[in-house]
């Protein structure tokens, strides 16, 4: 028990990361981390919608899809499920926090679009944890107790790709660069040498 939840855990933050090692959710990674409070802002919308999406999805592929052999149709049931809880989340957000709102701006809707909500929802349909976990096998079912274990150490992989990018791009802007460099082509450099050290966790 304490083995797998480790495995789910250090393969959905680090070796399994959604943006640095399986780059989904790029658009957010690069739209709205130039501050660190709107990147955890974000990190935290997009994991709560992880978890509510993989709560709805999960039961209703498994429970519903499944026994009707309509499974052919999930990712158009999931994108209608995700789209929904965004359109809720973004009403909440409006009415408890304006600033935080208007500082997400475009990005808060494009959590709808964002491929890495839909990637979580997409692999839990695997029937083993090991396949979701790089492959090691725990010999464990999956089930939803695991499922959302996944999905909130996924969102958590993602909020802190999303800090790490705020705090680099915070100090970026204090530096001295060079002016051809200034901007998307520094983060983008910034962004590949996150994505290697990343990639030594897949490694281990």
């Amino acid at each position: 028990m304490a083995s797998t939840i480790l495995l789910i855990v250090i393969s959905a933050v680090f070796s399994q990361n959604f943006i640095l090692v399986k780059f989904l959710g790029i658009c957010p990674f690069l739209g709205v981390s130039k501050k660190t409070n709107s990147a955890l802002s974000m990190g935290i919308a997009v994991t709560l919608v992880m978890l509510l999406a993989t709560l709805v999805t999960y039961p209703l592929y498994m429970y519903i899809m499944v026994p009707l052999k309509i499974e052919y149709l999930e990712i158009i049931f999931f994108i209608f499920v995700i789209a929904a809880l965004v359109q809720m989340l973004e009403k909440i957000i409006g009415k408890i926090s304006p600033a935080l709102y208007r500082s997400m701006g475009i990005y808060l809707p494009l959590i709808t679009t964002n491929c890495a909500i839909l990637g979580v929802a997409e692999l839990l349909l695997v029937n083993e944890v090991s396949e979701v976990v790089s492959g090691v096998a725990v010999g464990i079912s999956m089930n939803l107790g695991w499922a959302l274990l996944y999905a909130l150490c996924s969102g958590l992989g993602f909020t802190l790709a999303m800090i790490l990018m705020g705090g680099v791009r915070e100090k970026l802007e204090k530096l001295p660069v060079a002016k051809c460099m200034k901007g998307f082509p520094i983060t983008m450099v910034a962004a590949c040498f996150m994505a290697m050290a990343f990639y030594v966790f897949a490694l281990l």
